[in-house]
């Protein structure tokens, strides 16, 4: 299985940028995983937060293959302890899906049509973080998860 990270807009904090890169490094060790960068939508302020959203969607879904596995990082997703999360990794693993993409959006979140493709919704916390900082949050999660998988001593419960 292969795994995508899909992003609206470069990270533009170098610190973030560097932790992001250690993690990245880390997690190739146990699979092939993607951080796909999606260009900021030029002039968004003579956009509606609907039009925003619709061109974001466009973009996003243009970059999901048919037989991709798509989960949207959403505020109204399913929330995971880090142990349930590897649990869920491992069932993606064998169920043989080929790519999963998690998706995180842009500032007012994701058009009907992405929420129409996605086969799965989750959330890293009730409480709002910025959009670069979840790339790292999901970014060392992912990381976590295949270290419990391994039973390899990062997660300490």
């Amino acid at each position: 299985m292969n795994i995508k990270l899909l992003v609206i807009g470069k990270t533009d904090n170098k610190e973030l940028q560097n932790l992001m890169d250690n993690y990245i490094k880390r997690l190739s060790f146990y699979i092939k995983f993607d951080l796909e960068i999606i260009p900021d939508i030029k002039n968004v302020k003579n956009l509606s937060e609907s039009q925003q959203k619709q061109k974001e969607g466009e973009l996003i879904l243009s970059k999901i293959g048919p037989s991709d596995f798509l989960v949207l990082l959403d505020e109204n997703g399913k929330q995971f302890s880090s142990l349930d999360f590897a649990d869920e990794l491992q069932k993606k693993m064998n169920s043989g899906i080929k790519t999963l993409v998690y998706t995180i959006g842009g500032p007012y979140g994701f058009s009907e049509e992405v929420y129409k493709n996605a086969k799965g919704k989750i959330s890293l916390s009730r409480m709002t973080f910025s959009h670069q900082m979840i790339r790292l949050f999901m970014i060392e999660q992912l990381y976590r998860g295949f270290t419990i998988l391994k039973n390899e001593p990062y997660h300490h419960q």
